[in-house]
């Protein structure tokens, strides 16, 4: 049954190509060769008869990290109504499925349009969706949590940190400066904040050309007045 429907096929394009492509009658025989050689391919590696297995395709779970979901909800502390769209889209988060995720939150979103806590999830998902790299939408959604929350601290810490897994240490330096800055002493991120800027000096410093405080290379601190050292007799 199956070389029926190919040799109906071929016909119906060697047809279509002469009437209707106005094929000269001289390259008819090349046409057909051409046909003749896709067909021959096909009988030789075509297996109609496989059973099919389709797959979702599944992004990089790796990129999915609980430590920083848990540090998100304590930053934001979203208990009402809009949570349920967050565990929604951590669940799927888990899994891989960054733009399900995004989906789900953008879904959250048409209900709860001032919720802080879902367009920082939205701006996460958007970064995982896109293997980690901030995109103009994922920035979009960090800014606008900022905007509607101006003294909130997830949308600048993950914006800085998709721009440092992007590759812009600089920017991603002075966001979290400024909200190391403006953090109170009490505050649960600042010692974690105070870490990844750290690492991200010693990263600049690098690509720099200047080896990192602490590491082999480093100019050591600079030694006092050299005291006078009495001649032997």
């Amino acid at each position: 049954m199956a070389w029926i429907i190919v040799a109906l096929v071929a016909i119906l394009i060697m047809a279509g190509m002469i009437w209707l492509g106005k094929l000269p009658r001289k390259a008819w025989e090349l046409s057909g060769a051409a046909l003749f050689i896709g067909i021959a391919g096909y009988a030789w590696q075509g297996q109609p008869s496989l059973a099919g297995s389709p797959k979702e395709p599944v992004e990089k779970l790796s990129l999915f990290d609980e430590d920083l979901a848990k540090q998100r909800d304590e930053m934001g502390g979203n208990f009402g109504d809009a949570r349920a769209w967050l565990v929604l889209a951590d669940a799927q988060s888990r899994q891989g499925k960054f733009a399900t995720a995004a989906t789900a939150l953008s879904k959250g979103l048409e209900t709860y349009p001032d919720d802080v806590d879902l367009w920082v999830a939205l701006g996460n998902a958007l970064v995982g969706h896109s293997n980690g790299l901030l995109t103009p939408a994922s920035q979009f959604a960090y800014q606008k949590a900022a905007t509607l929350s101006p003294d909130h601290p997830a949308p600048p810490f993950f914006l800085g940190l998709a721009l440092a897994t992007s590759g812009q240490l600089p920017q991603a330096r002075a966001i979290w400066a400024e909200l190391l800055e403006r953090s109170p002493p009490e505050a649960e991120w600042r010692e974690d904040l105070t870490g990844r800027l750290a690492r991200i000096d010693a990263l600049i410093a690098q690509q720099n050309g200047a080896p990192a405080p602490g590491m082999p290379g480093s100019v050591p601190p600079a030694a006092g007045p050299a005291q006078p050292v009495e001649s032997q007799p």
